[in-house]
């Protein structure tokens, strides 16, 4: 299993720390192996600093929106969020429709 992310001096006030599991516990063998790398890289830490930057930069976005703000993919940046928030830098806000895609999504703001 990856370890938790410890990056608790990215951010200007103490954050929790992050223990989210990178993979699902039914995801095969090779996402658990793929997500202990992309931790232990410290790639998912740095990952999470650039989103949580984006939503301060850029409060009530969307994942899609924000994701054209960085060269991180969507994907990677609706998987950032929730650590974000885990970590207590990041909160959800009301559903609206994306202007990326048209679809209903959870926006993100700045915790207070």
């Amino acid at each position: 299993m990856a370890e938790p992310i410890r990056q608790e001096s990215i951010w200007d006030r103490p954050l929790r720390k992050i223990e989210t599991p990178a993979a699902r516990a039914t995801d095969p063998v090779t996402s658990h192996i793929a997500a202990g790398e992309h931790t232990a890289s410290g790639k998912r830490g740095t990952n999470v600093a650039i989103v949580v930057d984006l939503v301060r930069a850029r409060p009530g976005h969307t994942s899609a929106e924000l994701a054209r703000y960085t060269e991180l993919t969507r994907h990677e940046v609706a998987r950032r969020l929730p650590e974000g928030e885990t970590a207590g830098a990041i909160r959800k806000g009301e559903k609206r429709r994306c202007t990326v895609n048209g679809t209903l999504a959870m926006t993100w703001w700045p915790q207070q």
